[in-house]
């Protein structure tokens, strides 16, 4: 298909078929070391995935943390990158990490739809701002959650402290020429109406788009569309693939946590 190769990513990293199985190791081990405080499977509706992990911090948290993961709606789950929770927890953040049913299953405007509702769930269960972040189709998820055309529960959005979309898929138009939509089914209706970039933003909400700057160029695009529609900061991480440039988030100090909790 047209598009296959600009969101190839795997292929253009060195080692980059390697990645899943050393997130895997970290997440699982980073579990072990947290013990008590990792609260697995907490239910948020009726679907098989729709739950959440919440690892909390030793102290009253400040707030959470929201991560939602990648990989094409299509991939992976939050016990692949429980690790990224470490640098919230450093700063004192509860992180919560949703799972969500994965295409073919579900179409992105039903997966949208359960992030929101992973989000209620979350607000409810812990006191404080929420901080989003996501990952690549994760990092479009979040994005979802900043647009206006999106209902959630009045007494949630004002406690949306940032919005932070790591490499997000902002405009889902050109997926409809890729191999993958055989599983997504976009049609053109759908991928307008789920493309943050195409939306408003809800009024007052915060966001900093992050990308690597060793990103596929569609990346790069994709990144900046959604920073220049909402006029948001767009920061390209110097030297930093799409694998990566998530690493931030493991580091009390590193930018990418500093850009999400201050």
């Amino acid at each position: 298909m047209r598009h296959d190769m600009a969101f190839a990513n795997a292929d253009f990293i060195p080692g980059g078929k390697d990645y899943p199985a050393r997130w895997a190791s970290r997440a699982a081990a980073f579990r072990a070391a947290l013990g008590p405080r990792a609260r697995l499977g907490l239910r948020y509706g009726e679907a098989e995935r729709n739950w959440f992990d919440l690892f909390t911090p030793e102290e009253q948290p400040r707030g959470v943390v929201v991560f939602v993961h990648g990989g094409y709606w299509l991939r992976f789950g939050p016990r692949d990158f429980s690790h990224l929770a470490a640098g919230a927890l450093a700063r004192g953040w509860a992180c919560a990490m949703p799972a969500y049913s994965l295409a073919p299953a579900a179409r992105i405007g039903a997966i949208t739809a359960e992030i929101a509702r992973a989000l209620a769930a979350i607000g409810a269960a812990c006191a404080g701002p929420l901080a989003l972040a996501g990952h690549s189709a994760g990092g479009h998820l979040v994005a979802r959650m900043g647009a206006a055309d999106l209902d959630l529960p009045a007494e949630l959005v004002p406690r949306i402290a940032r919005i932070v979309p790591v490499s997000p898929l902002s405009d889902l138009r050109p997926l409809i020429e890729t191999s993958m939509n055989a599983d997504l089914r976009l049609d053109a209706a759908e991928a307008a109406a789920e493309s943050p970039a195409l939306l408003p933003p809800r009024p007052g909400i915060r966001v900093h788009v992050w990308v690597g700057g060793a990103e596929r160029p569609a990346f790069l695009d994709q990144a900046r569309r959604l920073g220049n529609a909402w006029a948001c900061p767009v920061t390209v991480e110097k030297g930093r693939h799409h694998f990566d440039v998530i690493e931030g988030l493991e580091a009390a100090a590193a930018p990418l946590t500093a850009a999400l909790i201050g």
